[in-house]
């Protein structure tokens, strides 16, 4: 078998992405569990998840370690932040806002083996509603399907220590059908202002059309 670590925590074993899994004997989502030299990985899959997307499609600027603290927003059933919770391991903490009662009930779920996984029902966009629970952190990653994207990212960059990391997933299809994404790209990029320099761009095709990952950093 081949394997080589890729980035701090993340994996390939023969061309297949994978995370050390935090909650051994455990799937999320039906992912391949793996042993190997005494330890267990989950395969993750670039068709479910951006990040593993982006990683696959040569993403520079993997930011997320152990012992991080990550604001997830976004998280939906739990399938990307629990891989971020593997990479953050048992000293790392992964705040998980869902907006969606439905979604919360299967992300409740995993947090419940993952004790460095906070699931938190509400809208990001009003981060006054966690505001008391989320501490200073090292990441934000954005994940959400609304027409004002480029606002909630901005809003939750008080979260963010000054020099951290987000990445900002832009959905073209849920601002603006009628432009064409790149104008939308441009559009939500250029809402940022002098709260974020945008590091890096990706594209997510073949995984995700549509869609554009950015990577910004807090200045």
């Amino acid at each position: 078998m081949n394997f080589k670590e890729l980035y701090e925590g993340v994996f390939s074993f023969d061309g297949k992405l994978a995370t050390r899994n935090f909650s051994v004997g455990r799937k999320v989502y039906n992912e391949e569990l793996i042993r190997y030299e005494g330890s267990e990985y989950r395969t993750w899959n670039p068709y479910r998840s951006k990040l593993a997307a982006a990683i696959l499609n040569g993403l520079k600027n993997f930011k997320i370690g152990r012992g991080n603290a990550v604001l997830y927003l976004g998280a939906a059933t739990g399938t990307t932040s629990s891989h971020v919770s593997d990479i953050v391991g048992e000293d790392g903490r992964v705040y998980c806002v869902e907006i969606s009662e439905r979604n919360m009930r299967d992300l409740i779920r995993v947090c419940e083996s993952r004790d460095n996984m906070l699931p938190l029902l509400g809208d990001a966009m009003h981060t006054e509603k966690y505001s008391d629970v989320v501490m200073p952190c090292d990441v934000i990653y954005q994940d959400i399907s609304a027409r004002d994207q480029a606002l909630i990212i901005k809003a939750n960059s008080i979260f963010l220590k000054k020099g951290g990391y987000a990445y900002f997933i832009i959905k073209s299809q849920s601002i603006d059908i009628s432009k064409k994404p790149k104008d939308v790209f441009d559009q939500e990029l250029s809402k940022l202002g002098d709260e974020f320099e945008v590091v890096e761009t990706l594209s997510l095709e073949p995984f995700d059309s549509m869609h554009l990952f950015a990577v910004l950093r807090r200045m």
